[in-house]
């Protein structure tokens, strides 16, 4: 189970996490591997856990709710547990992400984060990470989507480049299963994708990707951005004004949703088809 180590609670929210886990666990009177067997996981992932070696998962914390009786208390606490793993110049925006009433983005390289699958998010973020800090990352990533299925959900309108389609990104299956995600959320209520076609030539996106947020509440709308070092937010008038501008420029030129639709259906099924020997190429 590996020896257990001392944990200082106040050192930060996965210390505190682990602290109470293993003071919540013991006071039920369950071994490790006991509340594994509960919660469906090994014992020795319970104990990486207490001793702040693994990030716990939204669904573990809900399993382990569940068998200790705490009434959603790590299903609250991990969600802090999960920020920390953000950047930290990311935090901020993170949080402003999830109050937002609409989002508004054009990616030009990649799927925008809160439409990821699990595993095309782990093929972006495996480029850098590996191992224990990949599946950190990862989780915090996948978490950020939850705002996608509350119930004031917010309005959502992503224009992706062509390239993001056919950028292969985890392989085959990877991007086979992306894009049909992609079609299942064009049907839900409050998210739109619309694609800029290759043929729309030179247009207002080519500088690099970007999200505008814009709120109900007196929050100030802000325009984000990202280069390879770090993200920027900005409440800058002229800035917000040059975002709107160019992001109703990229809507124009792209196509319409139902076109856009029948796009990601078409490269799905011609550039990630099911070919068994092709696939099997791409088999991690």
């Amino acid at each position: 189970m590996g020896k257990a180590r001392p944990i200082d609670p106040s050192a930060s929210p996965l210390d505190y996490y682990s602290f109470e886990l293993r003071r919540l666990r013991e006071a039920a009177g369950f071994k490790q591997h006991e509340l594994g067997d509960l919660i469906y996981c090994t014992g020795s992932l319970i104990g990486m856990v207490e001793n702040g070696r693994r990030i716990p998962t939204r669904d573990f914390s809900e399993r382990v709710d569940g068998a200790l009786g705490t009434d959603g208390y790590f299903s609250r606490l991990v969600g802090l547990v999960l920020r920390s793993v953000l950047p930290s110049w990311f935090r901020a925006y993170a949080d402003m992400e999830a109050r937002a009433a609409y989002v508004s983005t054009f990616q030009g390289q990649l799927v925008y984060g809160l439409l990821q699958t699990e595993g095309y998010a782990r093929a972006v973020l495996g480029v850098r990470n590996q191992g224990e800090d990949l599946d950190a990352k990862l989780a915090a990533r996948m978490d950020r989507q939850r705002i996608l299925y509350r119930e004031n959900t917010p309005l959502m309108w992503v224009v992706l480049s062509e390239a993001v389609l056919h950028q292969e990104v985890g392989g085959r299956q990877v991007m086979r299963e992306q894009l049909a995600h992609l079609l299942m959320l064009q049907q839900r209520e409050g998210v739109n994708v619309q694609i800029l076609p290759f043929e729309a030539g030179a247009h207002a996106g080519q500088l690099g990707s970007f999200t505008l947020l814009r709120f109900d509440s007196r929050d100030p709308d802000i325009v984000y951005t990202e280069d390879f070092v770090q993200g920027h937010m900005t409440a800058n008038a002229q800035a917000l004004r040059e975002g709107s501008l160019r992001y109703d420029h990229l809507q124009a030129a792209a196509h319409s949703l139902e076109d856009s639709t029948a796009l990601i259906a078409r490269v799905m099924k011609e550039r990630y088809g099911h070919h068994p020997a092709l696939d099997g190429r791409n088999v991690a």
